[in-house]
């Protein structure tokens, strides 16, 4: 544990750090008010924080940054509790107060709200739909051979899939196949639709037996959405970095894994190698569940630098996940 002294010194690097992208200077941070000691003093300090892992000289001459360990330490016992500026709070509240419409639609807004405010880049995973309630159920003719299914959710989601009727097939067997289908999905999961009774007519259940297999393909769905990843090109010198990082953040699978990971260790925050995704390792994610009516119901978090601004990061993330999940609960703002 360091002492006082020295949790000042690497706090006060970790900030101008971040401020400006450019080593810090034992001078620099004795003249700051936080620390309020001599050049020399702080000089000796820093060397002991290098040894000890917690920062490190890029070149003989320069000043020092903080290590992956130095950003852990502030994360974990110097950041102070975040609270949203005002600006960002009345940010945030106008735009729950104003969101309404479709679920996809509020997450891919809630991503680029996140990424906005943090400037870095932002993700949105929603509630799988195997969890969610069946709503309602509409089939339409959409061709001689085909049909629209429309299922509405009780998360406010809506699925619709295109399906393959017979030639034979009349808009009477569609209309008692929706009619069928809402009496025995509606105030049901998806989960619970792998078995339809028969309604003795060959017609509405074909269209029925298509419907249900439809769904299926949805029932594991996670829906990931990510915004501001072109904000990660101003973040890094070397354009491989930007490379990998971009091409990883497209793998929606490793979205998804690397956060629900993250959640099941109960971190809310992750630097560098700590995620254990290796093409990520210059990044830090910040994450938050989503909880609605009581459940997890999907995440929120943001992905940049190791040099971000966390304590803005940390509580952009958890007002924003708390917000969502309850507009997505119906609870209002």
């Amino acid at each position: 544990m360091l002492d006082e002294r020295k949790t000042a010194i690497l706090r006060a690097v970790v900030q101008e750090y971040v401020t400006t992208g450019q080593p810090v200077g034992s001078s620099h941070v004795a003249r700051m008010a936080s620390v309020n000691v001599s050049s020399a003093t702080v000089r000796n300090e820093m060397a002991i924080l290098e040894q000890e892992g917690y920062l490190a000289q890029p070149h003989t001459s320069a000043g020092r940054i903080p290590t992956d360990k130095g950003y852990r330490l502030f994360v974990d016992a110097i950041v102070p509790d975040g609270v949203l500026d005002p600006g960002d709070a009345s940010r945030v509240g106008e735009f729950f107060n104003a969101a309404h419409g479709r679920l996809d639609e509020l997450l891919r807004q809630t991503t680029n709200l996140l990424a906005n405010i943090t400037r870095h880049t932002a993700f949105v995973v929603g509630p799988e739909v195997e969890a969610t309630i069946v709503r309602d159920v509409y089939i339409s003719r959409g061709g001689d051979r085909t049909a629209t299914v429309v299922v509405f959710l009780s998360n406010h989601a809506v699925e619709n899939d295109t399906i393959q009727v017979s030639d034979d097939i009349t808009d009477d067997h569609i209309a008692h196949a929706t009619a069928h289908l809402r009496g025995v999905l509606v105030n049901r999961s998806l989960a619970e639709a792998g078995v339809i009774s028969s309604t003795n007519d060959a017609h509405v259940d074909a269209v029925c037996f298509a419907t249900v297999n439809a769904l299926a393909r949805h029932r594991k769905d996670k829906p990931v959405f990510v915004g501001g990843a072109a904000s990660l090109a101003g973040a890094f010198d070397a354009v491989d970095i930007v490379r990998d990082v971009l091409a990883t953040i497209e793998q929606q699978f490793v979205v998804v894994t690397l956060i629900q990971d993250l959640l099941d260790r109960g971190l809310s925050v992750a630097i560098g190698a700590e995620h254990g995704v290796e093409p990520l390792a210059a990044c830090s994610v910040i994450v938050a569940p989503i909880v609605a009516d009581g459940d997890i119901v999907g995440s929120v978090g943001v992905l940049g630098p190791t040099r971000m601004n966390y304590p803005q990061a940390l509580a952009t993330v958890e007002v924003v996940g708390e917000k969502l999940g309850r507009r997505i609960s119906g609870s209002g703002s």
